[in-house]
């Protein structure tokens, strides 16, 4: 990832994470708490692509685990967001321009519905019961309706900034490839050849 991504998916994990815990987690809701946090990692991976939201995705994850008042395995939360992350970031449009707002909210409640199975499961794995005397079909539910509420105010604007500050022209195109370089060669290489021909006249 460039400097610029970094530095952006820092700051905006960060401020998603403090808000998650001092705002969100203190509203009380039944079943599940918004999550804010994953919408972060769903926005910057769809503009970003795969790579990018796995490594965005662990990085906010690990950073959750560690942060208090967190009561399970650190790397738990990690590995969810790493796999959300990657998956969501299968779903950037080529090009990196949205046709419409539906695509974006179908990944969400993806995500939302998927985060919390993973979540369980790997909680189940380790011993970690919480789920199942919530009702994990209480928190499906609700984290589904809770996440969907809250994307069309964050997960439009992230993905904004993000492709805001990521116009470089000098960077790689959205087909993997060095476009804007090799545009920028091949007009040099034009340029040259139409002087020399010109050159090439006058002599003549």
């Amino acid at each position: 990832m460039r400097l610029n991504r970094i530095l952006l998916s820092s700051v905006l994990v960060v401020i998603a994470l403090v808000v998650q815990v001092c705002v969100l987690a203190r509203l009380q809701l039944p079943g599940a708490v918004p999550d804010l946090l994953l919408l972060t990692v769903l926005g910057l991976a769809i503009t970003y692509g795969h790579v990018g939201g796995a490594l965005v995705g662990f990085g906010a994850g690990l950073l959750a685990d560690l942060a208090p008042p967190a009561d399970h395995a650190a790397g738990r939360y990690a590995l969810v967001l790493c796999v959300i992350g990657y998956l969501a970031g299968l779903a950037r449009p080529d090009g990196g321009q949205l046709r419409s707002a539906a695509g974006p909210m179908v990944v969400v409640v993806a995500a939302a519905i998927g985060t919390t199975l993973l979540y369980a499961g790997v909680g189940a794995l380790v011993g970690d019961t919480a789920a199942a005397h919530v009702g994990l079909g209480k928190l499906l539910f609700t984290a589904a309706v809770y996440d969907l509420l809250l994307a069309p105010f964050t997960v439009p604007w992230i993905m904004a900034l993000a492709r805001k500050l990521d116009n470089d022209p000098l960077t790689e195109d959205p087909a993997g490839g060095y476009g804007a370089i090799s545009r920028i060669g091949g007009q040099r290489a034009g340029l040259l050849g139409r002087v020399n021909i010109s050159k090439g006249g006058r002599r003549l």
